[in-house]
């Protein structure tokens, strides 16, 4: 496994995956916050995409991300990564839609416990999900991370936050 950090204005983000495909960003803190592991190789090469594409994201000009992922998980676990992906730029939605829309209406819970280990956060907008009254839940980068997002994301797309 490769890695590299790459500095952001919310902080210094870890980008870790193999030669062909992103697996995991890591955040500067919050649950989300990870470190490499011993046997990681450091290597910015593999993760050039990436930081380009997160740079325009971060400036305004890239509104979806065209990288090749490794999503982990259960197969309900990646639905659920698969949905937030279809979660337009600069919109919300909540976990009982998300819920909805991959056929489990009742996995509300289920749904928010695979948001919320969701490797892959930013790229796969896990930040676009919010309470069903409206307010800002958990998120693996610490709330104000998520609030940081989702202004970026409403400036950028003519909507006020």
């Amino acid at each position: 496994m490769y890695y590299c950090h790459f500095d952001t204005p919310i902080g210094e983000l870890l980008l870790a995956g193999e030669a062909d495909a992103l697996t995991a960003i890591g955040f500067p803190e919050g649950s989300m916050r990870r470190d490499p592991e011993p046997d990681w190789i450091y290597n910015e090469q593999p993760f050039a995409e990436v930081c380009r594409q997160l740079s325009e994201y971060f400036r305004g000009e890239r509104t979806e991300f065209e990288l090749p992922l490794q999503l982990s998980g259960t197969e309900f676990q990646v639905s659920v990564l698969d949905a937030l992906q279809t979660i337009p730029y600069g919109e919300t939605t909540s976990y009982g839609a998300i819920a909805k829309q991959i056929g489990r209406p009742k996995a509300v819970r289920a749904v928010g416990a695979a948001n919320g280990r969701n490797p892959i956060p930013i790229i796969v907008p896990c930040h676009r999900v919010i309470g069903s009254s409206g307010d800002l839940t958990g998120f693996g980068g610490g709330l104000n991370t998520k609030e940081a997002l989702l202004r970026l994301e409403a400036e950028n797309s003519g909507d006020l936050l």
